[in-house]
């Protein structure tokens, strides 16, 4: 398998996945303002939105979208109960957190790292993604996890949006479950990995 990825973006959490894992794989380079690979292919012959991540399956076939991407590799590890079983509630519930962390959150911030929003609109934005951070403060409160005992591939999502926080000026400390559960996952050999792989272990 390849991984494309661009660091630090979401392509990050099936890094993390892939890490966590133990899967034998490629990553190769994405610019997103090019559309280049770093190895001059142009990468909207692999996707075609342009946008990471992108994993390219040992049969040829491309699988986009981060949510994805991740229960597709989970499912290929069930030992490591990365996600709850098929057809269980707490399966649904897991498919919750992934729809919130990329409707709520994820879609959330992209006003704020574009130039041309004006800064009004983005105080708006930032205190609206406060508010489902208080939710998910909420939701950690007397657990390791979202889901619980397991860290599963909901905790590499949300890890890898929290930490673009700090680049558009929201504080995390001022949610101290939300600090101390971002230190926790930070700290898993795999994360630690897949930040080092991607230039960015010494700027977290």
């Amino acid at each position: 398998m390849k991984l494309y990825y661009s660091p630090g973006a979401c392509s990050l959490s099936p890094h993390i996945i892939l890490n966590e894992g133990g899967f034998r794989f490629d990553k190769e380079r994405v610019d997103l303002a090019t559309k280049k690979t770093e190895t001059g292919a142009d990468y909207t012959a692999i996707n075609s939105d342009g946008y990471v991540p992108a994993l390219l399956l040992d049969d040829g076939q491309v699988l986009t979208e981060g949510p994805a991407i991740i229960q597709y590799l989970a499912d290929r590890v069930p030992e490591k109960n990365l996600v709850p079983p098929p057809n269980t509630l707490e399966r649904y519930r897991l498919m919750q957190w992934l729809n919130f962390i990329s409707t709520e959150l994820h879609k959330g911030f992209s006003p704020l790292f574009n130039p041309q929003v004006p800064e009004e609109w983005k105080a708006v934005v930032a205190a609206q993604l406060g508010r489902r951070l208080n939710t998910v403060s909420r939701q950690l409160e007397g657990k390791d996890w979202l889901l619980g005992e397991d860290f599963t591939v909901a905790d590499a999502y949300l890890f890898t949006v929290l930490g673009w926080c700090r680049h558009v000026g929201i504080e995390l400390e001022q949610w101290p479950l939300l600090k101390a559960y971002q230190e926790r996952v930070f700290m898993r050999p795999a994360v630690q990995s897949a930040l080092q792989a991607e230039g960015l272990l010494r700027d977290s």
